[in-house]
């Protein structure tokens, strides 16, 4: 029988000619051959998982796993078709299977993890649980085509994500109002100070004592609305306390009619008082600004002066910067034309020396053919005369002129000497039969005649006691 699976479909084919399992889209399955259709497409798993962090605080994980075989791997194939193929999907042992996976790994992630970690790194949590998943899965050649892990939830009876959540709020309630707040004294402050660089600016046109006078009169202004803000806070305050009180003597008129009164008495005493400190106040603030003035004209002269000052040391310094610039323009200059010099030196004597190593070369490579060529020659000259090294020596000494040579270096170096040749004999008597006496009588005799040749040649005189030359003139 032909069997055709669908798009979305393998079949599994065992029996006869298969040694394990065969997996194929079409295939012929033969008699003593079985053949299964499993479904590649993906389920979606909805689980809540209940895991307790490591401060023993109990939560819920509601997550949604889209999973499938492993479409793109052989192997994981094979796994899912030994394995899983003979479930359906949606069956509850598939889903007991990877919902013990997903609760096992979530939970012992969790136990490591305190619950202000879980909550503070959800994607790192969700992704490390996502992982860890996998890696089990593998083993029955599932993947996890898509994971939706939503916000965690409490357990009944445990409302640790609701508190925080509180908090949270909370937090960011109070955070905004500080904000505002803060805002609002910015914005106050900013425009104040505005307005004070706004009169500087246009009293810097006029001169120097007006802007610092302008500049006081703004601090004033603001101090005085200090004041006023204080008052109408305090204002406010006792009329508060006074619209309390009178709430309470409505309520309570017969039992505290005597305490109404002391209280209006303490309350005048204390309006009379908090007058009194404000007089002292404005007082003091008159008296700052007064003090504030006389400084402002005692300083605006040090502070023109000042400025001036300034503006001399900067156009100092900027003459001094100009000059110290064109030297340092000039020096540049110099040196790159120093530079550029240098480089057509380097250039001249590179090429130099490139040519001279050419010739070198050349005069090698010559010498080597020279040297070869002679190498042959002697080769030949050697072969000729039979292996005879004297021989062949004599040949070259005669070809080349050395004897020749030889006679002319000695003639030329006794040429012009002019030597005194003496020659003497002991008399050539014959043998008288005293031969000792002979011969020491013979080199007496020849004595005088040697004596006077070392003195014609040298100059030279014997010692007195051997004796002494004949004289020339006798």
């Amino acid at each position: 029988m032909y069997r055709v699976a669908n798009a979305s479909q393998y079949l599994v084919i065992t029996g006869v000619g298969i040694s394990d399992i065969k997996l194929a889209k079409k295939a012929w399955v033969l008699p003593g051959q079985s053949c299964t259709v499993f479904d590649l497409s993906p389920v979606n798993y909805t689980f809540e998982v209940q895991a307790m962090s490591a401060e023993k605080l109990p939560f819920i994980l509601p997550a949604v796993f889209t999973i499938g075989p492993r479409v793109d791997d052989d192997e994981s194939l094979l796994k899912y078709a030994k394995l899983l193929s003979s479930h359906d999907k949606l069956s509850n042992h598939v889903k007991e299977l990877v919902q013990g996976i997903i609760e096992g790994e979530t939970r012992v992630l969790a136990a490591s993890m305190t619950m202000e970690e879980i909550f503070r790194g959800t994607k790192s949590f969700k992704q490390e649980v996502f992982e860890k998943v996998q890696l089990e899965l593998n083993q029955f050649g599932l993947l996890i085509y898509n994971a939706n892990v939503k916000q965690l939830v409490d357990v009944p009876g445990h409302e640790y994500f609701s508190y925080l959540g509180k908090k949270t709020q909370m937090e960011a309630a109070n955070q905004a109002k500080v904000d505002v707040a803060e805002a609002k004294m910015k914005g106050e402050v900013g425009a104040k100070l505005r307005e004070g660089q706004t009169l500087q600016n246009a009293a810097k046109i006029d001169a120097q004592t007006k802007i610092i006078s302008t500049q006081r009169q703004g601090e004033g202004k603001k101090e005085e609305i200090k004041v006023r803000t204080e008052v109408k806070v305090f204002e406010n305050e006792r009329e508060a306390e006074v619209a309390e009180a009178n709430s309470e003597l409505a309520k309570k008129k017969a039992v505290w009619a005597r305490a109404a009164q002391v209280a209006e008495v303490e309350a005048s005493k204390a309006v009379a008082l908090r007058d009194a400190e404000l007089q002292r106040e404005v007082e003091r603030m008159n008296a700052l600004t007064t003090t504030e003035k006389l400084k402002a004209e005692y300083l605006s002269k040090a502070s023109v002066e000042y400025e001036t000052k300034v503006q001399e040391a900067n156009w100092e310094l900027y003459k001094k910067q100009k000059a110290a610039e064109a030297i340092l323009f000039e020096k540049e200059k110099e040196a790159e034309a120093q530079k550029v010099l240098a480089e057509a030196t380097f250039f001249s004597r590179q090429q130099a020396a490139e040519a001279e190593l050419l010739a070198k070369k050349k005069e090698a490579e010559g010498l080597v053919a020279l040297g070869q060529a002679q190498g042959a020659y002697l080769r030949t000259l050697l072969d000729a005369l039979g292996g005879n090294y004297a021989n062949l020596r004599d040949y070259l000494m005669i070809n080349s002129g050395m004897f020749q040579q030889i006679a002319k270096t000695n003639a030329d170096a006794i040429r012009g000497l002019g030597p005194k040749i003496s020659i003497w004999t002991n008399g050539g008597e014959a043998n008288d039969g005293n031969g000792s006496m002979k011969d020491i009588a013979g080199v007496y005799k020849m004595l005088p005649p040697l004596f006077k040749t070392v003195h014609e040649q040298t100059g030279m005189l014997p010692p007195a006691w051997m004796g002494t030359l004949p004289d020339k003139s006798s």
